[in-house]
């Protein structure tokens, strides 16, 4: 798969992104026309706006791991051939709907939901927009939505975290362990156990905030962080890996200890020892971020919305990890499945 994705780049077209109202100017957009075959920029038709729908001039583009499942054909969600990737993005509003009364034109915005954010425009309907402060940059607020949505799901609504517990987060150099470290420290007063398969990345995770730092490539997980903090354990694990790296992480649970699991990015899926939930009174519970959309919108909503104040306050720091141009967008894919990204990782459309 990584070599279907590797080596193909694409040259700019040169677009005017003028005069959208009534205008049947094209844009590029990365399209994906085959699963497991790589991307490929073509210019696409704008559609009118629909009464409750937004155009917006897309500057950055947030690339998640979701992305690539969903160009493989291993997502949840199964869009129809052929169809652009992004869930997320920041630009500026170019063009509203009849019934839109939330933005308006040349308001700087994020966006987030279903995929179609990675090309040079995208419509969104508008109660996926949130306004950016002006203290915030668009690079910035296109960091925020997918993974900062996540991790404060996790923490707060699911994990119920609370100041002084100790929070051990898995792939803690990734996108999403990044933000947890973030706002786990910076927002909730938590303290954090940063776990990581290499030096670099736990390094990296302690200048992002963590008080401890463990590299789960060199030995067992469990007795690296009995070492840490005793036999007591920790209170919350956030664990974006799965397999052999969960079952261990659960065994450093505490008392009433609470695990979420927020992703498989070791590519296997465990099976719980319900055992273990019971001598310790464990909770095991999962986060699939995109589903309060459907289920709980006020709180997906607010997530964001909290973000969103929480950078304008400078309370917290989103970290990019690496950003490419839109020609390079199979480059970018290749990158993240060789896991060779920290932070996140954006497709930049200027």
């Amino acid at each position: 798969m990584a070599a279907a994705f590797r080596g193909r780049c694409f040259s700019p077209v040169r677009l005017c992104r003028t005069a959208w109202r009534g205008s049947n100017r094209h844009y590029r957009a990365a399209l994906c026309t085959e699963l497991k075959q790589p991307l490929v920029i073509e210019e696409v038709a704008p559609r009118p706006v629909l009464p409750h729908e937004v155009r917006a001039d897309v500057h950055f583009c947030g690339l998640n791991f979701a992305d690539i499942l969903v160009c493989r054909g291993q997502y949840q969600k199964r869009p129809s051939l052929p169809f652009t990737p992004g869930m997320e993005f920041a630009g500026i509003v170019l063009e509203t709907g009849a019934d839109v009364s939330t933005v308006k034109e040349g308001d700087r915005v994020v966006g987030m939901g279903s995929f179609n954010n990675m090309a040079e425009q995208c419509i969104m309907d508008q109660k996926t927009l949130w306004k950016v402060p002006e203290e915030v940059s668009l690079r910035d607020a296109a960091i925020l939505p997918v993974t900062y949505n996540t991790a404060l799901l996790a923490l707060e609504h699911r994990a119920r975290t609370q100041p002084g517990e100790t929070v051990l987060v898995t792939a803690a150099a990734g996108a999403t362990g990044l933000a947890v470290i973030d706002l786990a420290t910076n927002i909730l007063q938590a303290k954090v156990i940063a776990a990581a398969g290499s030096d670099e990345k736990c390094k990296l995770a302690m200048q992002r905030g963590a008080q401890w730092s463990v590299n789960y490539s060199q030995g067992s997980l469990k007795e690296a962080v009995r070492k840490l903090v005793g036999n007591g354990g920790v209170d919350v694990v956030i664990d974006n890996v799965g397999g052999d790296i969960f079952l261990e992480a659960l065994r450093c649970l505490a008392w009433e200890g609470r695990i979420v699991v927020v992703g498989f990015a070791g590519g296997t899926i465990p099976s719980v020892p319900a055992n273990l939930l019971l001598l310790k009174n464990i909770s095991t519970m999962g986060l699939y971020m995109s589903r309060y959309h459907d289920e709980n919108f006020p709180v997906y909503y607010e997530s964001l919305s909290s973000s969103l104040r929480y950078c304008q306050e400078g309370r917290i720091q989103p970290h990019l990890g690496a950003v490419f141009k839109l020609e390079e967008v199979n480059d970018a894919f290749h990158y993240v499945m060789q896991r060779r990204s920290t932070g996140k990782v954006v497709i930049s459309l200027k």
